[in-house]
């Protein structure tokens, strides 16, 4: 697989499965990478973790243990300085916080410590890869479905994610902007939830209160929402299948085993299936180019992504499908993938 760079080695832009044992895997591997887990109280996240284990396993490059920052700033920055304490020379993060790791990423490029970013794209501070999906397409296309099955009226709830973050920031934009421009006449309640699920759940009880005419939700965050969302219908008794009277049309975002069995349900109708096994492979590519000195330019891949140029890097912009009734059972889904797989979604 071809990646546009200005590198001289052409084994080094061929990506396959046998990629991260690569075809340098001698002198240009040295070097052990860093990598800081994001959280492990959603399940999306413990997938991406599966995923780096597994890749890791299979004759990957050599990587420090794990940390995990349980999506608190402060022990992103304290885990990172740890493993690059250990002789991590390369780090690969996804802060949540993307405005405050500025600093940490200053002291990184003063020690010659190229950052691969996952998921996350952070405000400032340099950064060698963005691993990620177009989140501004999320709003969009979650608006975009929503407006159509609503025919263009009604009531929605919005349960954002961390406006602080890059990714709430950009789902939340998208969306009220396609919205605004082309469903004029629904009305979109916006939850701020910090991505936590009990506050989801208790600003969506706390909106139906007051409108118990809601006709759709969109969650940012299936791995966080779907449970205590789908237990507050139940609860409330409107949780309803798709085609029957009084169903909520509910989307989500991250295309986790769970939301694709609800989708099968019938208890929700679609989520945009964030590619949890994508970025595990590509966070290490890149972090093994990095450590070979490799360097990449804005263009199309050959892996169905365009790397993108940013204020202060580049940023490898993955596809992130979306899946309904229609294609739930699809075996290229990485969701299926890890069912069949016997891994934990």
């Amino acid at each position: 697989m071809r990646l546009r760079t200005t590198g001289s080695a052409a084994c080094a832009v061929v990506l396959a499965a046998a990629a991260l044992t690569g075809c340098n895997r001698g002198s240009d591997a040295r070097g052990a990478i860093g990598i800081d887990i994001p959280r492990t109280d959603t399940d999306f996240w413990n997938s991406y973790q599966h995923y780096l284990e597994k890749d890791l396993a299979h004759g990957g490059p050599s990587a420090l243990p794990l940390s995990t920052s349980q999506n608190d700033i402060a022990k992103v920055v304290s885990n990172v300085q740890a493993l690059t304490g250990q002789g991590a020379r390369v780090i690969v993060m996804a802060p949540q916080d993307t405005g405050a790791v500025s600093a940490e990423l200053e002291r990184l490029a003063a020690k010659k410590i190229p950052v691969v970013s996952v998921d996350t794209r952070p405000d400032e501070g340099a950064v060698y890869m963005v691993v990620r999906a177009d989140n501004r397409a999320y709003g969009e296309k979650s608006c975009a479905y929503l407006g159509k099955r609503l025919g263009g009226r009604g009531r929605v709830a919005e349960l954002q994610g961390d406006l602080s973050s890059i990714n709430g920031r950009d789902r939340s934009r998208a969306f009220a902007s396609c919205m605004r421009r082309k469903f004029p006449k629904i009305t979109v309640h916006e939850l701020a939830t910090d991505w936590k699920g009990d506050v989801a759940s208790a600003k969506l009880q706390g909106l139906l209160a007051q409108h118990k005419d809601l006709d759709g939700i969109y969650m940012q965050a299936g791995g966080a929402f779907l449970q205590p969302t789908l237990a507050l219908l139940e609860q409330q008794k409107l949780l309803r299948p798709a085609g029957a009277k009084g169903h909520i049309t509910i989307i989500s975002n991250d295309g986790i085993p769970d939301e694709l069995a609800a989708i099968r349900a019938g208890k929700i109708d679609a989520t945009l299936s964030q590619p949890a096994d994508l970025y595990a492979r590509y966070a290490l590519y890149y972090a093994r180019a990095a450590l070979t000195g490799k360097t990449f330019r804005a263009g199309p891949t050959d892996h169905g992504s365009t790397i993108v140029r940013i204020r202060n890097g580049l940023e490898d912009q993955l596809p992130a499908p979306l899946v309904t009734k229609d294609n739930v059972d699809d075996t290229t889904l990485w969701a299926n993938q890890l069912d069949r797989a016997g891994g934990k979604g």
